[in-house]
Parts: C-alpha cells; sequence; structure tokens
C-alpha cells in the first residue's frame, strides 16, 4: 500500500527538526574527542581532552551525583506521602497545598534561589555547604514527584483500594506501604527520571547556591566554555551525555518493564 504524500512530508518535516536539534550537539561533542577542533575527524581522535576534563572538574561530577540522589531520597519521602494525602483528602485547602507546591516551577531559579540567600545565607555552615544546593534542588523538583504520583493514583482509583484493604483490617502505614506505593509505582519511576534528569541539568539556581568548593556539573561545564578552552568544554559535554544517557535509557527500561507487568496482570 502506499503511503500518501502527506505522510513523506510529515516524516521530512520531523527528521528536519531532529536533524536541527541533534547535529549541533553531536559536532560539539565530536570536538572533545579530536585532537584539533578546527580540523576535525581529519587531524585525529583523542581522550586527551576528556582525561583533562577528569582531571580538573571530577569533583563537580561526583558532587551532581550526590545533590542528584539526595534529592530523589527527599523527594520520595515527601513527595509520595505528600501526593497520597492530597488524592485521599480532596478538598479546597489540599488543591491550595498542591499549587504552593507547584510554585517553584513557575518561579525562575534565580528568584528561588535569591530568597534561600537572603533567609539562610547568614548561616555560614550551611551556605558554604552542599545541603544549601540540595534544599534548592528540592523545592524545584518536588512538584514533578508529586504530580507524576498523584496523577497514577487518581488514574486507577488508589482510594477505593486503599479502603478494602481497609476493610480487611490493614493498618494505615501496611495499607500506604503494601496498596497505594506499588500501584504508584509507575509515577514514581517517572517522577525519578524527571527529579534525577532535573538535578543534575539544573544550572541557574545551582549557579546562585554554589560556593567554590560546591560546584556542580553544569556550573563546571559552564566555567569550561566561558575558558575559551572549546576542547575542554566540548569533552565536559561528552561527559555529561555519557553520565545522564544510560540513566534515562535505564529508568527507560524500568518503566516499560513495570507498565508492561502491570498490563498482563489486568487480562
Amino acid at each position: 500500500m502506499a503511503r500518501p504524500l502527506s505522510f513523506w512530508l510529515q516524516l521530512a518535516f520531523t527528521v528536519f527538526v531532529a536533524a536541527f536539534l541533534i547535529v549541533p550537539v553531536i559536532l560539539s561533542m565530536l570536538a572533545g574527542v579530536t585532537a584539533n577542533y578546527m580540523r576535525g575527524l581529519s587531524s585525529g581522535l583523542t581522550l586527551k581532552w576528556a582525561g583533562e576534563v577528569w582531571g580538573l572538574y571530577q569533583g563537580t561530577i561526583f558532587l551532581s551525583l550526590q545533590v542528584a540522589l539526595a534529592t530523589l531520597v527527599v523527594t520520595l519521602l515527601i513527595g509520595v506521602p505528600a501526593a497520597w494525602f492530597l488524592v485521599r483528602h480532596p478538598s479546597r485547602l489540599s488543591r491550595m497545598f498542591e499549587e504552593v507546591i507547584t510554585l517553584p516551577v513557575a518561579i525562575p531559579g534565580l528568584a528561588i534561589a535569591l530568597a534561600l540567600i537572603l533567609i539562610y545565607g547568614g548561616v555560614r555552615d550551611f551556605r558554604a555547604s552542599w545541603l544549601f544546593i540540595l534544599v534548592g534542588h528540592v523545592l524545584y523538583t518536588l512538584p514533578f514527584m508529586v504530580r507524576s504520583v498523584m496523577a497514577v493514583l487518581q488514574a486507577i482509583d488508589a482510594r477505593t483500594l486503599e479502603e478494602g484493604a481497609a476493610s480487611l483490617g490493614a493498618s494505615p502505614l501496611k495499607r500506604f506501604l503494601t496498596v497505594i506505593v506499588p500501584n504508584a509505582r509507575p509515577g514514581i519511576l517517572a517522577g525519578a527520571l524527571m527529579v534525577v534528569t532535573l538535578s543534575l541539568g539544573e544550572f541557574n539556581l545551582t549557579w546562585m547556591l554554589h560556593t567554590p568548593m560546591t560546584k556542580t556539573l553544569p556550573v563546571g561545564l559552564a566555567d569550561s566554555y566561558a575558558s575559551m578552552r572549546l576542547e575542554i568544554a566540548s569533552a565536559y559535554t561528552l561527559v555529561f551525555f555519557i553520565m545522564i544517557i544510560p540513566l534515562l535509557v535505564a529508568i527507560q527500561l524500568m518503566g516499560g518493564g513495570r507498565f508492561g507487568g502491570s498490563r498482563k496482570g489486568t487480562r
């Protein structure tokens, strides 16, 4: 069966947009593995620049991973129970609370960072610690965890499931851990994906909150570009993609397995 002309036009437009977005990134990363970025691949391939990035910025890489994982743990501990409470007790007050949680998404990261500095900047040890950045990242990413979990709980009518478990004598904690959390797993995985990727890539908020001793990966990347050493900056970009892409693929595969298992169980 011949494809209609509209199909080929849409395909061509999609390929053009994808190339427009992806080709500059690929060229940037290639500059980080070529001996001379001005001459391109003809100058030969090298890992020299990646080695220099590791030597200069390995602290920012480990700190970014530390902050991202800590952000994920805190948003899980706060976001999942908060999402269940908002679904379990719908009211005007809960809707207002939900909007308050969502506010950091609408407010520029620089404004959030400035507010944190004005309130807590006087606490010197806290200001100089990576925990200060962690607070900003939690404020920024918590709405994504809460909304993701809420969407799943509302779709599966978790209130009815929880009430059924209560009628069988399960305690509130047991109902939450054995009924709510397993059924909310797709939303938790989706929220975890967004929290970790946003934390690893967040620049505006982190740039305001960081100190010379608490630089994260995006801040280090900005410094490498500011130094005008394009080979180093490109290699740094390559390191960033090497870190983030396997994480995205792994979480997507985990989420796909969970969704597939739940669908099979309902047939």
